[in-house]
């Protein structure tokens, strides 16, 4: 607990002040996003997502942001989840992206709905084929006996349709839409940045910074 405890370190690569910040997040998000790029971090677009469930029980996992337009954040999964169980019960969720190496966080929260089929087909015709085939192996977060039942599951579906399978109809987009924003960009002296957008009643940003 010692050494847990003397861990930490000084922000000191960057700062947000609210004339930084474009006047919409997702605008925001994307020049955040493709800074992120330009650095060449490890999967960028790699984000926690959260849920919970009909009982109250929270849960998160990592997950990748696929799609970025007017409207919100967009990934994929299997409907069938745990993490699709929970939005069919409870559609609010939270997300949250951390650039260590920029010292910066995003994050969001706001309502979940599925994509459309023609979205969900598109997406999932630009994956790999193995990834195509281990949609239709996987019943995603049950339990199964070893490794072997998985494979032996991924040659029967590979079998019967080839190098063509069609997207399982347990399987599709998401779409988180944002109700609230936040950027957080690391400061000495834990007096970090947070700049937040909270979505008003007539659909307008309003942009507030935060007490760290």
């Amino acid at each position: 607990m010692t050494q847990l405890a003397d861990l930490r370190r000084s922000y000191v690569l960057g700062s947000l002040t609210e004339n930084d910040v474009a006047a919409d997040p997702i605008d925001q998000f994307q020049r955040w996003f493709d800074e992120a790029l330009n650095a060449k971090l490890p999967e960028p677009n790699a984000m926690t997502l959260a849920t919970v469930n009909a009982d109250g029980q929270p849960s998160a996992r990592i997950v990748l942001l696929k799609g970025l337009d007017a409207r919100g954040f967009t990934f994929f999964t299997n409907y069938q989840s745990r993490k699709g169980l929970d939005l069919d019960a409870n559609p609010l969720a939270a997300l949250l992206f951390h650039w260590v190496q920029l010292e910066r966080q995003v994050r969001i929260e706001g309502r979940v709905q599925k994509v459309s089929d023609a979205e969900s087909d598109a997406y999932f015709l630009s994956r790999p084929l193995g990834s195509r085939l281990g949609a239709w192996a996987s019943e995603q977060s049950a339990e199964v006996p070893d490794r072997a039942f998985l494979e032996q599951r991924e040659a029967a579906f590979r079998e019967r349709f080839g190098d063509d399978p069609p997207r399982p109809p347990h399987w599709g987009g998401y779409l988180l839409v944002p109700t609230r924003v936040e950027f957080w960009q690391g400061r000495p002296s834990r007096l970090h940045d947070r700049i937040v957008y909270l979505r008003e009643p007539n659909g307008a940003w309003r942009i507030a910074r935060l007490s760290p």
